[in-house]
């Protein structure tokens, strides 16, 4: 990783718009930090869209795609969106219902994108539960993560939120995991498991095919992405454009794919930091 000074002049000119994690890269100690959300209007003022995928669940994020100034947030590691209903281009996607505003008072109208049909989600559910108890049970200090009530397409277990797991706790979770057929991932709190191809590396292709039509691998260059543990290595892999904030010198020993270029500092702050230096290249 080089330090985020070292970001040529010429290719932060090239972007055109930003994929971010949310927990611990747009959040400092589970809530947004007021530098992080006057980056994000920064961004969108200067006409760079900001496209949030994340582990975590729908229901958790619905309020935030009503009131952060982002595009869309992938949520659930790529397997559903939320977008502006206007924005929808050609979506590409099997389901779709419309989340109510609730009367927040910057609500806009918001659609949920799958990208499987309710047949698959309601199998793959079904089966998930399954897996979880066995988990809780199994797994000594194993617990569900507490926006599971929200989550649809994934289960979460708690490893650094709310309760603490060991590595070797929290590898016998991810092989339970695997074992039973689904993919998994470690973010920086939870261990997400699903049944399905996707991460979020497809939920970025899927949401930018649905909001514009493009391909993201015609144009990968001219997007950033920003993040800060194991579950964004396939990101980092992939995006020439990558960026970690200075929190993710924690996951680094257990990262195959390292991000390009590593903010000064953490979190929050390490996205504005981010957002200033493409801000400062226009």
């Amino acid at each position: 990783m080089r330090p985020l000074s070292s970001w040529p002049l010429e290719d932060r000119r090239r972007v055109r718009g930003v994929f971010t994690d949310i927990d611990d890269t747009l959040t400092t100690e589970g809530a947004i930090t007021p530098e992080a959300l006057t980056a994000l209007v920064a961004l969108q003022t200067a006409g760079l869209p900001v496209i949030a995928v994340t582990g975590r669940p729908l229901g958790w994020s619905e309020p935030f795609a009503r009131a952060w100034p982002v595009q869309a947030i992938v949520a659930e590691n790529g397997a559903v969106a939320l977008v502006g209903e206007q924005e929808v281009h050609d979506a590409g996607f099997t389901g779709a219902g419309d989340a109510p505003a609730n009367g927040h008072p910057s609500g806009k109208k918001i659609k949920k994108l799958y990208l499987q049909d309710s047949a698959t989600r309601a199998g793959n559910f079904a089966r998930m539960q399954e897996v979880a108890r066995r988990i809780v049970t199994e797994v000594t200090g194993a617990t569900l993560a507490r926006d599971s009530a929200g989550r649809e397409t994934d289960i979460a277990i708690d490893h650094s939120e709310f309760s603490h797991l060991p590595a070797s706790a929290i590898h016998q979770v991810v092989a339970t995991m695997q074992a039973a057929g689904m993919q998994a991932t470690v973010s920086s709190i939870h261990i997400n498991g699903w049944f399905g191809e996707h991460d979020k590396l497809a939920g970025a292709r899927w949401i930018l095919r649905a909001l514009t039509g493009r391909d993201l691998d015609d144009e990968i260059a001219t997007w950033a992405y920003i993040g800060d543990s194991t579950n964004d290595q396939r990101m980092f892999e992939h995006f020439p454009q990558s960026v970690g904030v200075a929190n993710i010198a924690r996951f680094v020993p257990q990262l195959a794919h390292l991000p390009r270029y590593v903010t000064e500092a953490e979190r929050g702050e390490g996205f504005a930091e981010m957002a200033q230096s493409l801000l400062a290249a226009r």
